[in-house]
């Protein structure tokens, strides 16, 4: 699945190549969508931004007219010029959206809505959602206050709970609790308020550093590791996640992994430095 990143770079790339643009040509295959007739719906507005929150993406066109997507395991956006033949075939096709400069195509988005500024405020998941960790008036103090609520859950589950804080995926989540050198089996009301924070801290971090890279791998943690060590393989791209077996990059302890709630997703982490036991002050944040 998509991680709050990803959904955020996608967002801002629809954002430089749609906003300010007429809407020219409109297609889809969604049913909920197809109900928007072209013509009286949606030609002739012009798209006003684009915006990510959380894992969820908003297209705002003139007049009051919102394009909610989600990208859920295999969605994507891709941004074409006119005429560029697409990267994946036509039959992965949900949403093409086209103006005069560029074409923005949504493969396999399963989840896709119209809403106006009203029914979007009353939308249930959107509701519910935490704060983003990538929004730009970052709420700390929310999200502190969200983790302390779940004092029964594994901190690894409760950093998936995206009523909690919103954007952090299965990747980023062993990724965090490494760098916090927080266990991700560890109930939440075992942690300290310092570990909770550095735990948020960490994953503003993290986020935010992959964001204001021009690329697609997980570069904060790689960079990280590479200006503490100097090694650059492929492999040392991540410092947990995907590497059970293999040697901690810190300690060169093997990672473990196991299977956690919620819906079993497996998680990564190093038993030396990420204890089960609290110890005092949490490690300090990766690199």
């Amino acid at each position: 699945m998509p991680e709050g990143d990803t959904i955020f770079r996608a967002a801002r790339a629809l954002h430089h190549a749609l906003a300010g643009q007429e809407v020219k040509s409109f297609e889809t295959v969604l049913p909920k969508l197809a109900r928007v007739d072209y013509d009286s719906g949606l030609k002739g507005r012009t798209v006003e931004k684009v915006e990510a929150q959380g894992k969820w993406t908003m297209i705002y066109f003139s007049g009051d007219l919102i394009l909610l997507t989600h990208m859920r395991m295999s969605g994507s956006w891709h941004i074409y010029k006119p005429g560029e033949r697409w990267k994946r075939r036509m039959i992965h096709q949900r949403i093409v959206i086209g103006t005069d400069k560029y074409v923005a195509v949504a493969f396999d988005v399963p989840v896709a809505e119209f809403h106006n500024a009203s029914t979007l405020q009353r939308h249930p998941c959107l509701r519910k959602l935490g704060p983003s960790v990538l929004a730009e008036n970052f709420d700390e103090t929310t999200i502190l206050r969200n983790l302390r609520m779940h004092s029964g859950v594994e901190i690894g589950a409760a950093l998936l709970n995206q009523n909690v804080l919103a954007g952090i995926g299965n990747v980023f989540k062993s990724e965090v609790c490494f760098g916090a050198g927080v266990n991700p089996l560890r109930l939440v009301e075992t942690l300290t308020i310092q570990e909770m924070a550095s735990l948020v801290a960490t994953a503003r971090k993290f986020m935010l550093a992959n964001v204001t890279h021009a690329t697609t791998e997980k570069t904060f943690t790689y960079e990280t590791f590479r200006r503490t060590t100097g090694r650059r393989g492929p492999e040392d791209r991540l410092w947990v996640y995907g590497r059970r077996g293999q040697s901690c990059h810190r300690c060169e302890t093997a990672i473990e992994s196991r299977k956690q709630n919620p819906d079993a997703r497996t998680t990564f982490w190093c038993p030396q430095c990420q204890p089960m036991v609290m110890v005092g002050q949490s490690r300090s944040a990766a690199g």
